[in-house]
């Protein structure tokens, strides 16, 4: 018995593993054998996963606003259930066959399993990894509830942007009296990313020049962004229009639309956009329908997402945008 507690102290505090994580005492309560995963605290306070859980809370409450529900806290407000259901229900526009309070364990977990698999019946067709379960949604988990937002929120394209290469770090805590005096066993484990990063899942099939022009030579930013600012401006002086930031100037779409009919010679109907946009969905038709006119055009389907990336002025995006009109277009007089 010695010899097996010494090696699992040992396996444990290997320096080859991870640094153990300050746990919480309340988190060691448990019944023999049994296992609890949760997010190393020092992950918590990374900003890049602070905004996650950010721009998630805030995508709920903006698609539940009419239901009057308020989530604060996704561990502690989806667990059971009850507002899963709410939020599947109204982003896919169907009706759960659910209980709609239910307060015993074995209740939430049937709520649960139900609402899940109507989950899984949406994004099983797309071939996503599913990286969450009833019990670990009802057991708060909180990592598992991440994978389960990002999913949907990619697969209804919500209009919102996802930070990146956001990691955390998880710790996994058992207790197997037979290692420690006291039973409990605390490892962390390897980083888990969050599924979004993967590439088609972000839009992102491969890097090109953008990427690496980001990256690695931001100091020839500026002059890719002149060059581009120069031919946009040939086209868009011809309607006493100019542009002197990419950043901002083409996020509610109206000059993409109206610079597609400039470079394709033709008179964009203005019943068909919105010339003076005032909402987000406004802006987003506004660039959804430019890219429609430059798959008319002949250009390939751009790179960038609506709603998540040129309204929400993500200048990357932008670039590509233009930089694709640029090559098609640049002899056009």
């Amino acid at each position: 018995v010695s010899d097996l507690q010494e090696e699992g102290k040992n396996a444990i505090n290997s320096p080859m593993s991870p640094a153990l994580a300050d746990v919480h005492p309340e988190d060691t309560q448990l019944e023999e054998n049994e296992e609890r995963t949760m997010i190393d605290p020092t992950s918590k306070e990374d900003p890049k996963f602070k905004e996650l859980v950010k721009v998630l809370l805030d995508w709920i409450n903006d698609v539940l606003v009419e239901e009057r529900i308020i989530v604060k806290q996704l561990e502690e407000d989806l667990y059971d259930g009850q507002v899963l259901q709410k939020l599947l229900e109204k982003l896919a526009g169907c009706k759960l066959n659910v209980a709609e309070v239910t307060q015993s364990e074995i209740g939430q977990k049937q709520k649960l399993q139900t609402v899940l698999e109507a989950v899984h019946d949406l994004l099983r067709p797309r071939g996503w990894a599913l990286r969450w379960s009833v019990d670990s949604i009802h057991g708060k988990n909180l990592v598992a509830i991440l994978h389960l937002l990002v999913s949907l929120a990619m697969h209804f394209r919500a209009p919102i942007r996802l930070p990146e290469h956001v990691t955390v770090q998880v710790v996994v805590v058992r207790r197997t009296p037979y290692l420690t005096p006291d039973g409990v066993v605390v490892a962390s484990e390897l980083a888990q990313p969050t599924p979004y990063l993967t590439p088609m899942m972000m839009g992102r099939f491969e890097r090109d020049a953008f990427d690496t022009l980001f990256d690695h030579a931001p100091d020839k930013l500026s002059v890719v962004k002149k060059s581009l600012i120069t031919f946009v401006n040939k086209h868009l002086n011809k309607l006493n229009l100019e542009v002197t930031e990419l950043e901002t100037q083409f996020a509610d779409g109206v000059y993409l639309v109206l610079l597609m009919g400039l470079l394709e010679d033709y008179f964009v109907p203005l019943h068909n956009f919105y010339l003076t946009p005032e909402s987000f969905d406004q802006k987003v038709h506004n660039v959804s329908f430019a890219f429609e006119l430059m798959l008319d055009g002949g250009l390939k389907k751009p790179k960038a997402r609506p709603e998540a990336d040129v309204v929400n002025l993500d200048l990357k995006s932008t670039l590509r945008v233009l930089y694709n009109l640029l090559t098609k277009y640049k002899n056009v007089e």
